[in-house]
């Protein structure tokens, strides 16, 4: 994130620990759990942590917190790692970890913590230990396992690690204090027993230990110095705290928390996202319409607007809903100066010159992006028929209408001037084609008697066009906030029916054959496009033209 981040209060902790020396290089890290796609809220975790170390110039680390092995799998692991390289530009200085790969320290330090009376066995079943647990008026009761020796705790964890005992039956807890406010405090779990097949370790183990017990572990043998993480975590930093201490780590790192990010028209549950995947309502974790970053690459987004984003978003400990606009401003305040300017009919009408040659074809310059005049130009071909938008004719226009008309004219943009003379129909009484006559002496498209014409639509010459599918993309949810949604409701409920919309054989300009994929455009009066990585011959919108968030931060 760049130095304009002075409202960043992670970063002001960081370098006020460099220059009072309780740190000597900042070190931070990355622990996703995978079992799903990162999403643009994890963007925000991602760059607070890589950018905060490259600023600082110290070490950042991806380390996958796979101690939970029911849903994870090698597909995760590798999207999460390109996800990152993409979004942060390389792989993490730091290195990169799996939280498996410290099972074995765990189960030491948890035999440790049992010697010192620290920890014990219990059979409390699930519903058993969350009666005892308490409530947030009413403290917890102690466990009638609490009390089992050193020697009997040390004997039934390693049945437990030896597989004797079957799933659930028992669990190693901390031993802390049953009364304290704070309820993760009340004796937590930290080992269960679950036979699962782990996506690195296979069948070797049948207990695994907790997050809460596990993180602050591999924080501190990875030398971790600011573990930050998002703010629900709040509540357990006592519990991370108690862990560091009791194992008796000499450098020890500290948790600091940020609030999420949370956007409009989006969730971020990734159980949620997961599950439209699953039953297809979706095109896979990396359809467009997806929150998640390799749909956003798919759309045609760049790591550079979303790191805008997350910047304008913010970093802060205060709940807030982020709206959506924002995101689309960053990559459409981005693609106006990059993008370059292509012709596209994504709704094509015939339009026949009948006063042009019906061989000719001629050359006109039209530029590539005139935000960038080192751009350039490109020469696109003009014949007697050309494609322009059915939304450009109106046989019977409204007020205001300065496009076709019925004896009216209207300007093809860098091309002639021409005037619709007749209307063809087919049997359904559709506009079909409209007949023009041009003005060829005003191949610049301006009149030699100084009329003024008002309209300007874009064209393809119908013998130049190549033919791709465009697909419109609109929001994935209909409600703008998702995260507060009445008991009787769910998320499937604002599902948008018309989220996606296929533009069969639109008509481009010939230059777009030699796009590639993830080649991004501004497909001229209608929005910025993106060839697609997945599919050959197809281009996903990115956004519109419109900006009407930037207008909105005007006002």
């Amino acid at each position: 994130m760049s130095d304009s981040t002075s409202s960043n209060f992670i970063l002001d902790i960081m370098e006020s620990d460099l220059k009072e020396r309780i740190v000597e290089e900042i070190h931070t890290r990355f622990p996703p759990e995978p079992n799903g796609y990162l999403h643009i809220g994890s963007a925000k975790a991602i760059l607070i942590n890589a950018m905060a170390a490259k600023k600082m110039g110290g070490k950042f680390n991806l380390r996958y917190d796979d101690t939970n092995p029911a849903k994870e799998g090698e597909e995760y692991v590798r999207s999460i790692y390109e996800d990152l390289c993409w979004l942060t530009g390389g792989e993490p200085n730091g290195g990169i970890f799996y939280g498996s790969d410290y099972f074995e320290k765990c189960y030491e330090y948890a035999v440790k913590l049992i010697k010192e009376g620290k920890a014990y066995v219990c059979d409390l079943n699930a519903e058993e230990m969350r009666e005892y647990r308490g409530t947030l008026t009413t403290p917890g009761k102690e466990s009638p396992y609490r009390n089992r020796s050193v020697e009997e705790n040390l004997e039934r964890f390693e049945k437990m690690k030896n597989g004797e005992y079957p799933d659930g039956f028992c669990t190693l807890r901390a031993k802390i204090d049953m009364a304290s406010p704070n309820m993760n405090l009340r004796d937590p779990a930290i080992y269960r027993i679950t036979r699962q097949n782990h996506h690195r370790q296979g069948n070797k183990w049948c207990i695994y230990p907790l997050y809460d017990y596990a993180h602050p572990i591999q924080d501190a043998l990875e030398g971790i110095t600011h573990s930050c993480c998002s703010i629900e975590f709040e509540n357990h930093r006592p519990l991370y705290d108690w862990v560091v201490d009791n194992i008796g780590f000499e450098k020890k790192p500290h948790q600091y928390e940020f609030a999420r990010l949370n956007m409009t028209y989006t969730v971020m549950s990734k159980r949620y996202l997961r599950d439209l995947v699953e039953r297809g309502a979706v095109d896979g974790w990396d359809d467009p319409r997806m929150p998640t970053l390799s749909g956003l690459r798919r759309r045609g987004y760049t790591p550079s607007s979303i790191i805008q984003f997350v910047e304008e978003a913010g970093v802060s400990k205060a709940y807030s809903v982020v709206d959506i606009e924002m995101l689309e401003h960053c990559i459409r305040d981005e693609m106006n100066l990059t993008a370059p300017r292509r012709i596209a009919v994504l709704h094509p009408l015939k339009l026949t010159v009948t006063n042009y040659p019906v061989d000719k074809v001629e050359y006109f310059d039209l530029p590539n992006n005139p935000a960038d005049p080192e751009s350039g130009s490109r020469k696109v071909p003009f014949t007697g028929s050309v494609y322009i938008e059915q939304s450009d004719f109106m046989e019977e226009p409204v007020g205001k209408f300065f496009r076709l008309k019925p004896e009216g004219e209207v300007r093809l943009m860098g091309a002639y001037i021409v005037r619709c003379n007749e209307v063809v129909k087919d049997e359904t009484g559709n506009v079909i084609e409209v007949k023009c006559t041009a003005d060829l002496e005003t191949g610049n498209g301006m009149p030699a008697d100084g009329r003024k014409i008002k309209g300007t639509i874009h064209w393809v010459s119908a013998a130049h066009a190549i033919e791709a599918d465009v697909m419109e993309y609109d929001r994935l949810f209909t409600k703008p906030n998702l995260f507060d949604l009445p008991e009787n409701e769910t998320y499937n409920d604002y599902l948008n029916p018309d989220s996606v919309k296929v533009c069969k054989n639109a008509k481009l300009e010939p230059s777009l054959a030699e796009a590639k994929p993830g080649d991004r455009f501004q497909f001229v009066r209608t929005g910025y496009f993106c060839k697609d990585i997945r599919h050959e011959n197809t281009f996903n919108s990115i956004v519109g033209l419109k900006d009407s968030w930037s207008k909105q931060q005007n006002k």
